[in-house]
């Protein structure tokens, strides 16, 4: 038996790169820790700062009206209709992401690092970098919503500095440092140019030993036993009435009571201890074990990422994946950077994208035992139902809800739209964001309010929205919109997407199931949506309306939305549905190559029971350099432009190649790639209310099912189907033979 997994990486240099910086975080604050023991910067992030840029004043078009004349140009086969249908503004980004700033730590006397080693431990948060002489530790805090840095080292320089990559030249920054009693208290304060908003940064700074002295904008600490620093952002506003939590005086004394006087302990072991409560049990739920040899379990990421075929290299991609998405989701989920970035300018905004990147990021949620991200995703939601009310209502003419295809995370509504991006008319986006939350309902066994509510609004919508039918009585998506693609011989916006189809189904349906008051006249209009097409190629068609043509190399798989996440089409219940879209993912290219197109790949290919094309697209990403030394990864091979896409997604995969559920089935094993042979997966919830465990080898294979509720479901395996008498309370171990 080989040592288990060890739940860490690590690396033997500084990093040079902030993309290389090792990563904590607690779904609010987040840090980079860049580990250099003579210049150490640890950037700081919180989810709240986006800068303005116009887009917090947008708002989404006023087309109702001209509704009703582009569905008939649409329906008479203009196919370029949609094209004007338009404002006429220019595309407007949401608000981008960007850094607080970075806390840098600097030795007055630089001395030649010797036995250098950073380390980040995921069963706790801990980034760390250790030399001779010096060593400094850092945290998010779960519990107190905090910053922790320890430094041990006699003398420190220490200051807050914004000017990282990309910021702009006009903001309008205060800096200031007093002394404490406890040391030091370190403040920025950062006003956006042209607008009342800003962000303010407090750093309480806590000397063991040793003296203190000022030098603005920071201090100098000299013969200490250790310093700590505790942290926090803050976005706000300058307007008057705003309060004064932001005063930096009233945060200092926030982050005094950290510290309770007289108590004799150690601070940071105290504090690092009540955020390890949580973050440890989120994290050891669910852990995946390949059998890999120790050898290369003992390397430092940086090496085992040049060992693409390694079963210890998935392992601790499946590890730091989880950790990375546990510790972006918490006020929000991860955005396209997670939680993360070191510079001002982030790519596409650093916004959550709702057509593909969030929901992909977010896959392993409830499977893979994070109610913490289920709940996060839950928060941006809600949050944002009056967005959605508004996108429906001045786009559509309709009751109900619409959701945007990008979001900053403040505003939910639908602005962000072009002529070769018609996102406005995209309406499957409310379905998919809420199917994590019904997934999750359904481990659990019970429906959250809150979701029963939103997924009455998303059926409201469809009662007002599909009211044009085709010539043999089928109701109609018009306009349709299959992200972010378009026909060969049409314009973007078109008719009857395959996703917008197996959208509204699954809406209606997942609605009519939670408000049987209701149930009826929603699984009515459900039952009246046309069919998929296949199309001359034997594919599944992106667009059900006939004549609309397939563009195939695309890095979107919209059309088979059915597939994953929905269970619409299956190998089991639709044979004929799934071998054509077995086709359409077989004609399907790669297009620019993003990492998100290469794991959405694999997911589908899961659901189709395909292992060769799982590991094709698997190692299209574990072999092409998408991750940094931190674990973390790029949208594109050769580790270009920082994105969570493939980080966060990994995990699903993984577990879909092993396990599956529906509320009535179980599927093991259907399409693990032969270069995982042996190994062990721990703690999947399965949708019919049970945790798992899974064990295969060579020869056998045996699962342990722990289920909370006495249910019938199907069993199925390499071997065909048998029903599976579960019982409350009871655990079933499941032994076969062939697999």
């Amino acid at each position: 038996m080989t040592a288990r997994p060890v739940h860490a990486t690590w690396e033997p240099r500084p990093a040079a790169r902030w993309e290389d910086a090792f990563l904590s975080g607690n779904g609010r604050h987040g840090t980079l820790a860049f580990g250099d023991p003579n210049d150490e910067r640890v950037i700081v992030t919180h989810h709240t700062l986006v800068r303005p840029n116009g887009a917090e004043h947008a708002r989404p078009p006023e087309l109702a009206a001209e509704l009703p004349a582009l569905q008939d140009r649409l329906l008479a086969g203009d196919l370029t209709a949609a094209e004007t249908f338009t404002d006429g503004r220019h595309l407007q980004w949401v608000q981008p992401f960007h850094p607080a700033f970075r806390i840098r730590l600097r030795r007055p006397t630089a001395a030649e690092p010797r036995a250098y080693r950073r380390t980040v431990d995921f069963g706790t948060g801990e980034a760390s970098a250790d030399c001779a002489g010096w060593r400094s530790r850092v945290f998010v805090s779960r519990a107190d919503d905090v910053v922790v840095q320890q430094i041990d080292t006699p003398d420190l320089d220490i200051s807050l500095d914004h000017r990282l990559p990309g910021a702009p030249h006009d903001l309008a920054v205060g800096q200031g440092v007093v002394l404490t009693p406890e040391g030091a208290l370190l403040t920025l304060r950062v006003r956006y140019p042209g607008s009342d908003r800003a962000y303010t940064g407090v750093t309480l700074v806590v000397v063991t030993g040793g003296r203190t002295t000022l030098t603005p904008p920071g201090l100098r600490v000299t013969g200490a036993e250790s310093v700590l620093l505790l942290t926090r952002v803050q976005r706000h506003t300058d307007a008057p009435d705003s309060g004064n939590d932001r005063d930096p005086l009233t945060q200092a004394r926030a982050l005094s009571d950290l510290i309770p006087a007289g108590t004799g302990d150690d601070p940071y072991a105290r504090l690092l201890d009540r955020h390890t409560l949580l973050h440890r049990t989120a994290y050891e739920r669910v852990s995946l074990d390949l059998r890999a040899d120790p050898k290369e379990r003992a390397l430092s990421g940086s090496e085992l990422l040049g060992r693409a075929d390694s079963p210890a290299l998935l392992e601790r991609l499946f590890a730091a994946g989880r950790y990375h998405l546990l510790s972006a989701a918490g006020m929000l989920p991860p955005r396209l950077v997670g939680l993360w970035t070191g510079d001002w300018n982030t790519a596409w905004a650093g916004a959550f994208t709702n057509d593909a990147n969030l929901n992909l990021q977010t896959a392993s949620a409830a499977a893979a035992a994070l109610p913490e991200v289920t709940e996060a995703l839950a928060s941006l939601i809600h949050r944002q139902l009056d967005d959605w009310r508004e996108n429906a209502r001045t786009v559509f003419g309709a009751r109900g809800v619409v959701a945007p295809a990008h979001t900053d995370g403040e505003s939910g509504l639908a602005y962000h739209f072009s002529r070769e991006y018609p996102l406005h008319l995209w309406t499957a986006g409310a379905d998919w964001l809420l199917k994590p939350l019904a997934d999750h309902d359904e481990t659990r066994g019970a429906h959250d309010p809150r979701t029963a509510h939103a997924l009455a609004q998303v059926a409201l919508f469809y009662e007002d929205f599909l009211t044009r039918t085709d010539a043999d009585g089928h109701l109609t998506v018009v306009p349709s919109y299959s992200p972010e693609n378009r026909p060969a011989n049409a314009s973007w916006g078109a008719i009857n997407a395959a996703m917008d189809l197996s959208a509204a189904r699954h809406a209606l349906l997942t609605a009519a199931a939670y408000h049987p008051e209701k149930a009826q006249a929603w699984r009515a209009l459900a039952g009246r949506l046309p069919p998929h097409r296949v199309n001359a190629d034997g594919a599944l068609a992106e667009w059900a309306r006939p004549g609309l043509d397939d563009s195939y190399d695309h890095r979107h798989l919209s059309h088979l939305y059915g597939v994953w996440p929905l269970e619409e089409i299956t190998p089991y219940d639709t044979p004929d549905l799934a071998s054509a879209a077995h086709r359409a993912l077989e004609l399907r290219g790669s297009e620019n190559d993003s990492a998100h197109g290469h794991l959405h790949h694999a997911l589908v290919a899961a659901r189709l029971r395909d292992g060769e094309r799982v590991a094709h697209a698997l190692g299209q990403v574990l072999k092409g350099d998408f991750f940094h030394a931190s674990l973390m990864s790029a949208h594109y091979p050769n580790r270009h432009v920082y994105n969570a896409d493939a980080a966060h997604t990994l995990p699903a995969v993984v577990i879909e190649t092993l396990v599956q559920s529906t509320p009535d089935r179980l599927v093991l094993l259907p399409a693990l790639p032969t270069t995982y042979p042996e190994g062990e997966l721990r703690g999947i919830r399965t949708r019919f209310g049970a945790e798992l465990d899974l064990t295969w080898s060579r020869h056998t294979v045996t699962a342990v099912v722990r289920p909370t509720r006495t249910h019938r479901v199907e069993l199925r395996t390499s071997s065909g189907a048998e029903p599976l008498d579960l019982v409350a309370g009871e655990d079933h171990v499941l032994t076969l033979r062939a697999w």
